[in-house]
């Protein structure tokens, strides 16, 4: 049986494409708010550090009425390392809005995220966003898109499809350049006319997919999936499976189901074949398990997520400082949290260690684990983390290391440096294209990236834009040299003073300013030269009985202090160095915070 009035499409776009704007607009043409409604922009990225940050982290399901139609929508990040969670959500629907910035083109992340669509034979519409730019080149960007379909063998059927041009902004779309749109209408009916509607058994047993988790501390674990077969209704038993594990629980009572209508969940007694729902009242319910009739238990293969490319350690803090500012300070704390966290997110793996007080865990890049941490963090959690490393695999009896391709564009004036010092990350470049402004794309080692995007902002006077996404596993590169300067060490435990940092500041960088509580080890700075320096911040100017003929030299000007965010602390530690995570602070510091034991291991290593 066919059910003509749904649609199940998901977003999916490199980042900064225009998905969310588009979701924004899409759901104030669909009715879903009044004339006068005062409404956020971005309304779909309700997390604290999504909107901090301007990017989604969490696929989000919403749905809009058009004519006779209900559409669920599902928004999805558009960074690489949340690629996890675009690969499970696609399993919920039946086909894909593909966005395309009119300016940028296809990027790294649309080439992954279109891969996967056309591997689950989704059918993909085209949507050329950002028409309105000054500088869009649609043209030559639909050219782009067909290549990169062709590349990725996509059938006939893909590219008869029609292309729409949209200004997510101004909330317009048409299917042809010469005659502007006025409203979103043109889209939806290419919805309407190109989707396919759900189709199976609308009165056999009741099978569901479960794709998303979500929490609520009312009702416990909440499952969000597509109905594959059947009708569930509001109290019926019903069985929990798994393919991959062929677990299956003992007969378990839905005791609520929902419905997504806008931006709420409503309570529904029944929904049927093609509804996209929310259950609760089934225990220790996961991502990829299917819920079944108790009379027909059959579970469903889920989607094969991309394995993880980077690990850390994550461990109890033991730094002088320890306790002071975290709520959530022990093992057993940190332990329970991860595990936690491996329930929502398909993408990562955490692992046991020798040591009861560290655990590895492993994740798809860097801003994936810094998300994690921030989260941790501001929940109440205190703990360090080592430097990322990447995962290495043997294949064919040879060390491989993750391969990741790099697109930067940049002026055209700065080019040059990024090419140079690419290469002395073991990159390679593939193709430069471009007049003023240059398009290059490298495939160079996940470890090359490391600590490089601030480096290359500084490059490119901040004009750059650069993205990576994974794309193969090849033979180990040569070294490649993570950290050409030193770091300045504090010498003693105490607070920081203006006269030690004035002292200080001529040696390099300097992380802290004035007043600021430091130990013994803590990293305060970047010095000048390779090594590492131990300074002493603390140091007070004595007192004299003399009188000082100039009034500067009582002025001590300090430059100005260049504090780290999360993800440049991420990129500066080394080896040797670990990250003190608080609510309050972030505090790189030294394994070992003793000097003279750091001089002896030094001095035995050189032997």
């Amino acid at each position: 049986m066919i059910r003509n009035d749904i649609r199940n499409i998901a977003i999916i776009a490199h980042v900064d494409h225009g998905k969310t704007t588009l979701v924004d607009e899409m759901l104030k043409q669909g009715g879903v708010f009044r004339e006068n409604q005062q409404v956020a922009e971005r309304v779909m990225d309700s997390n604290d550090i999504e909107r901090e940050r301007g990017i989604t982290i969490l696929a989000k399901n919403t749905a809009v009425h058009y004519k006779t139609t209900k559409i669920n929508i599902v928004d999805t990040p558009g960074h690489a390392d949340f690629g996890g969670e675009v690969e499970r959500v696609l399993k919920m629907v039946d086909g894909v809005l593909l966005l395309v910035d009119s300016f940028e083109g296809p990027m790294p992340q649309t080439r992954f995220v279109l891969k996967k669509a056309l591997g689950l034979k989704l059918p993909v519409i085209v949507v050329i966003n950002k028409i309105d730019r000054p500088d869009a080149r649609c043209e030559e960007v639909v050219d782009e898109v067909l290549d990169l379909f062709i590349e990725l063998g996509a059938d006939e059927t893909a590219l008869d499809r029609p292309i729409v041009y949209a200004s997510a902004r101004a909330g317009t779309a048409t299917l042809d350049m010469e005659q502007p749109g006025s409203d979103l209408r043109p889209l939806f009916d290419t919805i309407l006319e190109y989707i396919p509607a759900p189709e199976g058994e609308m009165d056999g047993p009741a099978q569901v997919l479960v794709s998303t988790i979500d929490y609520n501390e009312y009702v416990g674990r909440i499952g969000v999936g597509r109905i594959n077969r059947g009708t569930l209704t509001t109290g019926m038993m019903v069985v929990k499976t798994n393919y991959d594990t062929g677990a299956q629980s003992q007969p378990l009572r839905l005791t609520s189901l929902y419905t997504f209508d806008g931006l709420k969940r409503l309570p529904t007694d029944s929904a049927s074949m093609g509804d996209i729902v929310a259950m609760s009242g089934l225990e220790d319910i996961s991502i990829g398990d299917t819920v079944c009739d108790p009379q027909d238990v059959e579970a469903l293969p889920f989607v094969s997520i991309t394995e993880p490319t980077v690990t850390m350690t994550f461990s109890v803090n033991n730094s002088p400082f320890a306790g002071q500012e975290g709520e959530y300070v022990t093992s057993r704390h940190l332990r329970a949290r991860l595990f936690k966290e491996l329930q929502t997110d398909v993408s990562l793996r955490v692992n046991e260690t020798d040591s009861p007080d560290s655990f590895e865990v492993r994740g798809r890049g860097e801003l994936h684990l810094s998300i994690l941490i921030e989260n941790m963090r501001r929940q109440g959690y205190e703990f360090q983390v080592s430097k990322p490393q990447v995962l290495y695999r043997e294949i064919d009896g040879k060390k491989c290391e993750p391969i990741e391709r790099m697109v930067a564009d940049v002026p055209q004036a700065y080019a040059g440096a990024v090419i140079e010092k690419i290469g002395r990350r073991r990159g390679t470049l593939e193709s430069m294209h471009g007049t003023s402004r240059v398009r290059l794309e490298f495939l160079v080692p996940s470890r090359g990236l490391f600590g490089y995007r601030s480096e290359f902002m500084t490059d490119t006077r901040g004009e750059g834009v650069m993205s990576a996404v994974f794309e193969k596993y090849e033979p180990q590169k040569g070294d490649i040299p993570h950290r050409s300067l030193g770091a300045l060490v504090c010498f003693e435990a105490g607070e920081s003073t203006s006269y030690g940092l004035f002292n200080t500041q001529e040696r390099g960088t300097l992380f802290i300013g004035a007043q600021t509580p430091v130990y013994k080890g803590m990293i305060c700075g970047q010095n000048a030269r390779p090594d590492d320096l131990v300074v002493n911040v603390c140091k007070q100017k004595h007192v004299t009985n003399m009188r000082n003929a100039s009034a500067s030299e009582d002025s001590l000007r300090l430059i100005s202090v260049h504090p780290l965010t999360l993800e440049e602390c991420l990129e500066f530690i080394d080896d040797d160095e670990l990250l003190e995570i608080t609510p309050k602070n972030l505090r790189m510091r030294k394994r070992e915070l003793n000097h003279e034991q750091r001089a002896r291991a030094a001095f035995r290593s050189k032997q």
